[in-house]
């Protein structure tokens, strides 16, 4: 916030030399109802299950198990969790004002070894109250997640803290792809990307080929993980997830890597990198 409340000139006048609108500052955000973090707990559940459901499929489903809500409501909830349909959409690949839009690079390319295309993302966690978001950098050949942070909010600082972790453990990968989120499609996570050296590789809004290796991961880590406890704290959120992705990518097999571990497939594929460099 660039407003500062302990400087003499008025809030008022300061809100107005910066062009923004005195509401605005004086605006407090109210708490989330517990009747909508059950609703956001639903509507994640059926995302997760039903990548291609939209908001009116959503609303259709949530009355079929009794739940009587509004498409405006689903739509406001779905922009609050940062998830949209996995589907093709029109209209909805529109980037952030300001924003620019980098082509996506993965058609066609296969991907086999550790270090050739990361994949981020960011998805919501429920908390006991309210919720926090967990953003993931994954290996794509080996799921491996390299990286992750738990935060309060969707900012683009703690998608560029979690690529710049990756990149000082890991080194660079030929590509990095994410969706066209604004957290991903601002100068503060580009810029880290690019000036490492990286491509950047941006999915098409509601492509649901894009982002599936992701979307695998949080589906693996909700289900086996984040509905089974009750985070009390932001810090009970960033202990326990954290504690479960190191169990994720040391001793959970995968059966699409011929039943290693991500660290085992990770690990197995970088002698292949440094033969052919």
């Amino acid at each position: 916030m660039m407003i500062d409340r302990t400087d003499p000139l008025p809030v008022g006048r300061q809100a107005k030399l910066l062009g923004i609108s005195r509401g605005t500052v004086y605006y407090l955000p109210r708490a989330t109802s517990q009747a909508d973090l059950a609703l956001m707990r639903q509507i994640d559940q059926l995302h997760l299950e039903h990548l291609f459901m939209g908001q009116r499929m959503l609303v259709r489903q949530l009355k079929r198990q009794g739940v009587q809500v509004g498409p405006l409501h689903v739509r406001t909830l779905m922009q609050r969790m940062g998830i949209c349909a996995m589907a093709p959409q029109p209209g909805t690949s529109r980037p952030a004002p300001g924003h620019k839009i980098y082509p996506y690079l993965l058609r066609h390319v296969c991907v086999t070894q550790a270090n050739h295309v990361w994949a981020l993302d960011t998805t919501y966690i429920p908390m006991e109250r309210g919720f926090v978001y967990l953003t993931a950098v994954v290996d794509v050949a080996s799921r491996r997640v390299l990286a992750h942070k738990v935060a309060t909010t969707l900012e683009a600082c703690h998608a560029a803290e979690v690529i710049s972790e990756a990149l000082g453990r890991y080194g660079k990968p030929e590509i990095v792809n994410t969706d066209q989120g604004s957290q991903f499609t601002a100068t503060d996570f580009t810029d880290v990307v690019l000036q490492a050296g990286c491509k950047l590789s941006m999915d098409g809004r509601g492509a649901w080929r894009d982002n599936v290796f992701v979307e695998r991961l949080w589906r693996t880590i909700k289900y086996e993980h984040v509905y089974k406890h009750i985070y009390a704290s932001v810090a009970d959120a960033r202990t326990l997830i954290g504690r479960h992705i190191d169990w994720y990518n040391t001793q959970r097999p995968h059966s699409s890597l011929e039943d290693q571990t991500p660290n085992e497939a990770y690990c197995a594929s970088l002698p292949k990198l440094a033969e052919a460099a």
